[in-house]
């Protein structure tokens, strides 16, 4: 080519060598202008336009910039590339890593997420890393962000408060909490605890997994798979103050509709140079979805309150009942209990992805909810056992009194009540809405009395149908009081149940009025079921039994017919309850996209 064409070969070595190529002026001096100044001649900041042009030829793009240095091995290795990106030296006392993110430089490209998946090897709709939007302003000046979010690595991480099996750790030094894949047992509660939904369960695996900053990359001095992907440096690994971190929660000025970071104190930093409309929401800020329903965890609260319930209720009854009646009652209605009891630890297991490992489970009593409820049922079901073995054979039989069978049925609705406590405390540890102590105990405590009372009336008709003796004549003299009491405890839930659709006349869209929308939305079909299935089990079918009292016997067809349905209408009434407990929660959220 220099053969051919020497002049634009020294032209070349020039540019490369950073000298202007003389310029030959005279060619226009030469050509007429009709007085009028050639525009080749015009001046801009003292420099002709063509010269101007001439000189903005000389500088070197992007790309011969970098293919020169390269090439002449003046660049460091790739990841001082983006040195700028993360901190020179590691955080010192009080500090900690933590995510920059320049809301002026994000574009929403989801450059930074296509890389997080490809480096980390995720699954098929497996993201640690997303980009939401904002929306905002007025129609003449609309204004839309876009906020990519990943872990925030918090000060507080609830997924490491609530972990059972103590599958996170904050790294001492860094700050950054870590996922500890071969622990986890798959039992998905830091989904739950965590305000923001960072961690990700990945089925195939049966376990959850997390971003962990890119931690092995951060060690050796290379950015995060973001970081270095986001192609307008819009993230950033900064070392931050801890104290200044929990100082900054208490504005609450995280992101707007954001949850509050007071709860785990986010150490993410969202900046911009821009001045937000006081209207700025995430784009899916009126949407509404139902959650994942948690099938197994239906079934194990459902059933672990009816045992608890039926076990109490049999107890407050022999306190009343003469010793023969008791010593009738006790057997089969110790025994149900324990049956449903046994059933619903069995469910639970179903909910992990990794039931080996449900040994695991104890490891984090010192901070868990999960685990100590899972130790306190395991205590409930092993005192059950021994009451009903008691209670069937007789502690008199092997040397020990009567005393020791009573206490060992107080120790059942000890354990039962501390348990169900826990079931509460597990999700009043959230901090939804929907899932508040107050809502959750009221819940809870309610079906676990109307369980109750249903499995006694079950079993005392039971017993009625076998032995027509004195459970038959129990039957017959209180029984309209059994039937009073489940109405009175069914009226009573149905309305607590009801109370949250007055949140639907509020005009502020709070997680309570997008549980209320929920219900009466996409989950409408359930709720009518729930409420239909509350009014038979919890009002009719009882009404009906009292008038059947005394005028059939109990082994009829339509008091048979009638027990029955009340039995499954309360039982399936309370899963579907449950059910909306779960699928109808809503809570605070990152800005997502929007929902079809």
């Amino acid at each position: 080519m220099s053969a051919a064409f020497p002049e634009a070969a020294a032209a070349s070595d020039r540019r490369a060598e950073g000298v202007s190529p003389p310029v030959d002026r005279m060619s226009f001096d030469d050509e007429p202008t009709g007085g009028r100044t050639p525009p080749a001649r015009q001046e801009f900041d003292g420099q002709t336009l063509l010269a101007r042009l001439l000189s903005d030829q000389q500088q070197l793009t992007a790309v011969e910039a970098f293919s020169r240095h390269h090439d002449g091995g003046e660049l460091p290795a790739q990841s001082r590339y983006y040195k700028s990106l993360i901190p020179a030296s590691p955080p010192g006392p009080g500090q900690q890593f933590a995510f920059e993110v320049d809301l002026d430089r994000c574009s929403g490209c989801k450059a930074c997420v296509t890389a997080c998946h490809s480096l980390n090897g995720l699954g098929q709709g497996e993201t640690w890393r997303d980009v939401g939007m904002l929306i905002g302003g007025t129609t003449e000046l609309p204004v839309l962000q876009h906020v990519t979010t990943a872990c925030h690595h918090c000060i507080e991480p609830g997924c490491m408060s609530a972990c059972p099996v103590d599958a996170y750790e904050k790294n001492p030094v860094t700050g950054i909490v870590k996922h500890l894949d071969d622990q986890c047992f798959g039992c998905q509660y830091c989904i739950l605890a965590c305000p923001y939904e960072v961690p990700k369960y990945h089925s195939g695996l049966g376990i959850v997994r997390k971003c962990d900053m890119c931690s092995d990359r951060l060690a050796h001095g290379e950015a995060p798979a973001c970081v270095q992907a986001c192609p307008h440096e819009a993230i950033a690994i900064r070392i931050v103050n801890v104290s200044q971190v929990v100082e900054d929660s208490e504005a609450n000025v995280f992101l707007p509709a954001a949850p509050d970071p007071q709860i785990t104190l986010p150490t993410t930093t969202y900046k911009s140079s821009k001045v937000f409309p006081r209207n700025l929401l995430p784009v899916d800020f009126h949407s509404v979805s139902a959650q994942h329903p948690h099938w197994p965890l239906i079934v194990m609260l459902v059933l672990t309150q009816f045992s608890v319930g039926s076990f109490l209720v049999g107890l407050g009854l022999e306190r009343l009942l003469s010793a023969e009646l008791v010593s009738e009652i006790r057997p089969l209605h110790s025994l149900n209990a324990l049956a449903f009891g046994l059933l619903a630890l069995a469910a639970s297991t179903l909910h992990l992805g990794r039931p080996q490992y449900a040994w695991r489970a104890i490891i984090g009593l010192r901070h868990s909810w999960l685990s100590r409820e899972i130790v306190v049922f395991g205590a409930f079901a092993g005192a059950a056992i021994l009451y009903a073995i008691g209670s069937w054979f007789g502690f008199e039989s092997v040397g020990l009194g009567s005393f020791l069978h009573e206490a060992i049925g107080w120790s059942v609705g000890a354990f039962g009540l501390l348990g169900v406590f826990c079931s509460v405390m597990i999700y009043a540890f959230t901090q939804r809405a929907f899932w508040s102590f107050p809502l959750t105990a009221t819940r809870f405590v309610l079906t676990t009395a109307l369980l109750g009372i249903a499995a006694t009336w079950v079993t005392l008709l039971a017993l009625a149908v076998i032995n027509n003796g004195p459970v038959t004549r129990l039957l017959v003299r209180r029984g309209d009081l059994v039937c009073e009491g489940l109405m009175i405890v069914a009226v009573a839930k149905l309305a607590f149940e009801a109370l949250i659709f007055r949140h639907l006349l509020r005009k502020q869209t709070t997680p309570l009025k997008r549980s209320a929308l929920l219900m009466t939305g996409p989950l409408v079909r359930w709720t009518q079921a729930r409420f239909a299935l509350g009014l038979i089990g919890g009002l009719l079918m009882p009404a009906v039994l009292r008038t059947l009292i005394g005028d059939v016997a109990p082994s009829s067809p339509s008091m048979l017919a009638t027990s029955a349905a009340l039995f499954v209408a309360c039982l399936v009434g309370e899963l579907l309850e449950r059910y909306l407990f779960f699928a109808a929660v809503a809570a605070p959220r990152m800005p997502g996209t929007l929902r079809g």
